[in-house]
């Protein structure tokens, strides 16, 4: 059975049409523990905070920011 990919991205917290999305740049071992670390930094910058961290699992196509 294939292990699956478990990544913390960190977007825009007010669903903008361009969230300039990037994954963060840590292991993590399984969804639960990445759901505690991206619940640790939203919590951390408060709900009115510019970014969210939210937690996707497998293949995930970054959403990019504007461009002009």
């Amino acid at each position: 059975m294939p292990l699956k990919t478990v990544r913390i991205v960190e977007t825009d917290n007010f669903a903008g049409d361009y969230p300039d999305e990037t994954f963060l740049n840590a292991r993590v071992g399984n969804e639960k523990s990445a759901q505690k670390i991206a619940d640790a930094l939203n919590e951390a910058q408060g709900e009115m905070g510019p970014r969210y961290y939210k937690v996707v699992v497998g293949p995930y196509a970054l959403q990019g920011g504007f461009e002009p």
